[in-house]
């Protein structure tokens, strides 16, 4: 029997490893296999050497693209007590393009490492990593990295914490020096100085903390008592009585609310300078819980809607959750899943209840990266890769056949940004279609549509570099070198009020005609909400067998459009009335009278064209704060603050329209002399002013006699986020 197959589940952690982009996850995540001894030699992001970035894409941008998993184990050592932990890590993305990578990760995992650079601090993907935290409960511990860098600040980077992230942010380690004097750390919970002997970090050394820092250590170390006692009644009388509190008690308290998510327990170190990682490794098994202090998953019953829930035990019916799509050039299709509870064998049947199907498992295969080891079974806590999956995607509910559960489905933003995609030669073109296919059943936020109009294929993503990596992949993988067109920016249409419009198909050529008429109502929904469309008519006014063919008439005609032919969002519509002939009336008529009826409502109810606007960050020296800020207000950008950056460097925060902002890396770089640096993330969807949409309107050539006036003159207030 395997070391993993004797490890109960309580000594099983399923983590995440989150942050902005370039501060030191992956690099984090190779000291950490290396330690654990799951590698024999450190790999470098800067050398395209790193383990768990194995993509060409990656090796080459030296940035992470797609999440990527691996299995460690790591003795905890404590006093005489020496306990092995398994470890399953997700390493993902920085980027804002990827962040469904992150999305679908932190859905499936129990506990979440947040890596803060020591000098950037907290940076807007930061924020956006945390808030999806927020989102799915995920507990966690944060790692200020990079502290051995100049300008590096530790308790500047707490403050922030505090400020921006509004947590709780518990110091149980402070550094000893900062910049060119780090040296170690201190460990507020056992009392001592850490530091590492070797260039590699392998040797630690243990001494008691340093006189000249110890009454700074002991002012943090009564603050670390007092923020513990102050939730842990238990704790605080033990405290009051004995007037001390042992290592071991503090621990446990402290592990008892990271994993109610009340505290955030902060460490430090410099990853790529080999110290402070080992520290990590102790406070993910002892703060971080496992699937077992999870507790549970909670799901419906698919066949008649009731809350079930599943313990994450092995004794439970087979529950897994599949979060991610991948095709391997050797293996083919994985589908990558979390085990919630039961076990699952090679060669069985599951159900998959999110779309009705039964599927066989061929393969079970626990990952390293990009390498694969084939295993008999996967139980509970576990997270693996199957093979054999034809008809599962991201965020299908997998089961034992008989014990139906749903679980929440992931979801995803829309993508912001879109490309016109052709074969080089007609003889090209099912190959092409063949391999988008695949790469947007692996990625979510990538969108494939066929506009009708134009007879193009689109390909729509979450930024320019998401659809030129796309692009890369399709080369370099599915060996289809495609035509790409320009990126363009995905706008949205959307009304401001209410209104009713009537539609009318009639035609009469002899013999039998055609007969469609309804009436509907139109009314604004709040953001994400799509098209909902209901019913409110009385019986016999319009049979229930053409329902369905005005619902389908409603939904097409707006995804066609109306202003300049972008969706149409955020709209409720109701069939109020109509009317149907007994011969001449059919789903075509009706189809067709409902589409009318709805483009004849928008217009009344005052259409607005609807951008994406992106947040972004400018780090800039000060003396080039006029030139940037005057290209910003060129850009119809909304300035939101500028604060004061760790040495002589301003940074601008602004919301800008993504449309102002293709080619602003080369912008930003001859404003400044290449010494400026930005990150832009999409924030929301706002109306486009008046003049600007007249501009996009008449580009996209669509007549602008009837349209204008759902535009013109309209001062919108606020924005539709």
């Amino acid at each position: 029997m395997k070391l993993e197959d004797r490890l109960p589940l309580e000594m099983t952690r399923n983590i995440g490893i989150v942050a902005h982009i370039d501060a030191g996850k992956t690099t984090t995540t190779e000291r950490i296999l290396f330690y654990t001894g799951r590698v024999r030699r450190i790999g470098e992001v800067d050398e395209g050497t790193a383990t768990m970035d194995w993509m060409q894409q990656e090796k080459e941008r030296g940035i992470t693209i797609t999440s990527a998993a691996t299995t460690c184990y790591w003795k905890r050592v404590a006093g005489t007590c020496e306990k092995i932990y398994r470890i399953n890590i997700i390493d993902t993305p920085g980027h804002v393009d990827f962040t469904a990578e992150v999305e679908r990760s932190l859905r499936v995992l129990d506990g979440a490492i947040v890596i803060l650079c020591g000098v950037g601090g907290v940076q807007p993907q930061t924020e956006t990593v945390w808030r999806q935290a927020n989102k799915y409960k995920v507990p966690r511990i944060a790692y200020i990295n990079k502290l051995d860098r100049v300008g590096a600040d530790f308790h500047s980077v707490v403050h922030q914490m505090r400020e921006r992230l509004k947590c709780k942010a518990l110091l149980i380690q402070i550094p000893i020096g900062q910049g060119e004097d780090f040296e170690g750390i201190i460990d507020l919970v056992e009392y001592r100085a850490i530091y590492w002997e070797d260039e590699l970090g392998t040797v630690m050394r243990y001494e008691p903390i340093p006189a000249s820092i110890e009454p700074i250590a002991e002012i943090f170390r009564k603050a670390l008592i007092e923020w513990v006692v102050e939730n842990d009644d238990e704790l605080l009388e033990k405290y009051l009585e004995d007037g001390a509190i042992s290592p071991d008690d503090l621990r446990a308290s402290i592990r008892r609310q990271t994993i109610r998510s009340e505290i955030v327990p902060v460490l430090c170190g410099a990853s790529l300078k080999n110290r402070g990682v080992q520290p990590l490794l102790d406070a993910v098994v002892d703060f971080l819980p496992s699937p077992l202090d999870i507790g549970f998953v909670e799901g419906v019953n698919p066949e008649n809607g009731d809350r079930i829930r599943r313990r994450l035990v092995e004794d439970e019916s087979l529950c897994a959750l599949a979060f991610k799509i991948q095709t391997d050039p050797y293996v083919g299709r994985l589908t990558y899943v979390r085990i919630y509870s039961g076990v699952l064998r090679n060669g069985e049947v599951v159900s998959n209840f999110s779309r009705g199907y039964r599927e066989r498992v061929s393969r079970i295969l626990r990952m390293h990266a990009n390498y694969r080891e084939e295993i008999e079974e996967a139980r509970a806590g576990d997270i693996v890769a199957l093979v054999g999956l034809r008809n599962t995607f991201t965020g299908d509910t997998l089961g034992a056949p008989g014990h139906p559960i749903l679980l929440e489905h992931i979801e995803f933003p829309e993508p912001v940004i879109f490309k016109a995609v052709e074969p080089r030669t007609k003889a090209e073109e099912e190959k092409l279609m063949q391999a988008l296919l695949k790469l947007v059943h692996e990625d979510p936020t990538l969108w494939l549509k066929f506009d009708k109009e134009t007879g193009q294929t689109i390909l729509a993503g979450m930024g320019e570099l998401h659809l030129e990596i796309a692009e890369d992949r399709l080369r370099r993988e599915f060996g289809v070198i495609a035509r790409f067109g320009q990126p363009q920016v995905a706008y949205q249409e959307t009304i401001l009020n209410s209104a009713v419009g009537e539609g009318k198909y009639i035609r009469q050529t002899g013999g039998r005609g055609q007969y469609g008429h309804v009436f509907l109502h139109v009314q604004p929904l709040g953001r994400g909400k799509g098209i909902e469309f209901e019913v409110s008519i009385k019986g016999g006014l319009i049979p229930e067998a053409f329902i369905p063919a005005v619902e389908a008439g409603v939904r097409e005609a707006a995804d066609r459009g109306i202003l300049a032919g972008y969706p149409v969002v955020d709209v409720k519509v109701v069939l109020i009335g109509g009317s149907y002939h007994e011969v001449d009336s059919s789903e075509y008529a009706f189809k067709i009278a409902a589409m009318e009826a709805f483009k004849n409502a928008c217009k009344m109810a005052k259409m607005v064209l609807l951008e994406p606007i992106m947040r972004l960050e400018i780090i800039t020296p000060k003396e080039y704060i006029g030139e940037v800020l005057a290209d910003l207000n060129a850009r119809r950008a909304s300035i939101k603050g500028m604060r004061e950056g760790v040495g002589e460097v301003t940074i601008i925060d602004a919301e800008v329209p993504l449309a102002e902002v293709f080619g602003y890396a080369t912008q930003l770089r001859s404003l400044t002399q290449g010494r400026a640096v930005y990150t832009m993330e999409p924030d929301r969807y706002a109306p486009v002013p008046p003049e600007v949409a007249k501009q996009i309107i008449l580009r996209r050539g669509y007549s602008t006699i009837d349209i204008f006036s759902s535009i013109e003159g309209e001062k919108v207030i606020g924005t539709c986020a």
